[in-house]
C-alpha cells in the first residue's frame, strides 16, 4: 500500500487558490491531478457530480473536503492532490463548513490508498499536523506535514501529545442496544467459543437482558457514496477505536457504498455515516449514526458507547 506522500506529486499541490464556490474548489484540485497525468476530465466532472447527487458528506472534519469519486477509464493511476483555499468556501455542511483545505482522491482500485488514508486521518486529528498544512509556505512544507519526512513537522511542536480519547471499552458481551448508562469500568473478558468471539452468555453481561438488546452481528459499515473514499477514511478512525478498547478481534469494520449498504445493512449492527448519506439510507432497519467528524476518534467512541451500552 503506498504511503500518502507517495500519492500527491509536488506538481499537484497549490496554496492560496482563489475559488469562488464548492464546484470551482473541487475542479481546481481536479485539474492538479489532469496536469499530473493521474486522471483525465471526466473524473473531474463526477467529482462534481458526486456531490451533486450525494450532498457534501465529502467534508469529512471542520474545513476540510476530500474530494473523490468512482474510478472511470480516466484514471492512470491512485494519486491525491493538495489545495489550500485563499478564501474559505461554504460547500453547504451543516457543521464542517466553511472549507480551507481541499484534497482531491483518485483511486485505480480499493487497496492503494488504504494505508494512505489511515495516515491522512492521523495528520487531520493531530492539531500540530492540521496547523501545518494550514500555514505551509511551499510545497514541500506541505509534503512534510503529510509525512514525507522524519521528525517534527513544521511549525510544530515535536513534545505535542494526541488528544484524550476516553477510557477504554469493557470487551463485548455479545449483545447490543441495551439502555444503559456508559460505565468506564472494566469488565471480564468475554468466556465466547474457541475463536475467541464473544458469546451471548459472556461474563459480565446482565442475564436477564432487556427487550432492547439483541445479538451482535460483530459487523459495523461505514458507508459513503462511492465506497473508497470516505467511508475508507471514517473505517480507519472507527478502527482506532475498537483498538483502543481492544474489540477488533470481536468486529469488524467494513466500507462500502450507499447502494450495497442498502442490501448489507441487515448484516450489521450499525452504520458509520454522514448526515447526507443518512439521508440517502432512509430506514435500514439497524441503527444509522451520523458522524460529523471523520477524523475525530471521541466522536465514534461515544456513538459506539451508546449503541453497545457501555
Amino acid at each position: 500500500m503506498s504511503e500518502l506522500h507517495d500519492l500527491v506529486d509536488p506538481s499537484a499541490v497549490r496554496l492560496d487558490v482563489a475559488a469562488t464556490d464548492w464546484r470551482e474548489a473541487i475542479r481546481a484540485s481536479g485539474d492538479l491531478l489532469v496536469d499530473t497525468g493521474a486522471i483525465g476530465t471526466s473524473y473531474v466532472e463526477a467529482m462534481v457530480r458526486t456531490v451533486e447527487e450525494h450532498g457534501p458528506y465529502i467534508v469529512i472534519t471542520p474545513g476540510f473536503a476530500l474530494a473523490h469519486s468512482r474510478p472511470d477509464e480516466s484514471v492512470a493511476r491512485t494519486a491525491m492532490s493538495f489545495v489550500r483555499l485563499a478564501e474559505p468556501i461554504a460547500f453547504g455542511h451543516e457543521s464542517n463548513d466553511p472549507v480551507h483545505l481541499v484534497m482531491a482522491l483518485a483511486a485505480a482500485d480499493s487497496a492503494a490508498h488504504q494505508a494512505a488514508l489511515a495516515a491522512l486521518a492521523g495528520v487531520l486529528a493531530d492539531p500540530d499536523g492540521r496547523h501545518a498544512l494550514e500555514t505551509a509556505s511551499s510545497p514541500q512544507e506541505v509534503l512534510a506535514a503529510l509525512g514525507a519526512q522524519d521528525g517534527p513537522r513544521p511549525g510544530t511542536d515535536s513534545t505535542a501529545q494526541a488528544p484524550a480519547t476516553g477510557s477504554e471499552a469493557p470487551p463485548p458481551s455479545g449483545t447490543y442496544g441495551a439502555s444503559q448508562p456508559a460505565d468506564s469500568t472494566q469488565a471480564p473478558a468475554p468466556t465466547g467459543g474457541t475463536d475467541g468471539a464473544p458469546a451471548d452468555s459472556a461474563a459480565g453481561m446482565d442475564t436477564a437482558a432487556s427487550a432492547d438488546t439483541v445479538p451482535s452481528r460483530q459487523l459495523i459499515l461505514t458507508v459513503c457514496g462511492n465506497g473508497l473514499g470516505t467511508s475508507l477514511f471514517l473505517k480507519n478512525t472507527a478502527e482506532q477505536v475498537l483498538d483502543r478498547w481492544g474489540w477488533s478481534p470481536y468486529l469488524s469494520v467494513e466500507a462500502t457504498d450507499t447502494i450495497s449498504a442498502k442490501g448489507r445493512a441487515k448484516d450489521a449492527d450499525v452504520i458509520l455515516t454522514s448526515g447526507a448519506i443518512a439521508q440517502t439510507l432512509g430506514d435500514v432497519g439497524v441503527p444509522v449514526e451520523v458522524i460529523e467528524n471523520f477524523s475525530s476518534q471521541p466522536e465514534i467512541d461515544a456513538a459506539l458507547r451508546r449503541l453497545y451500552a457501555i
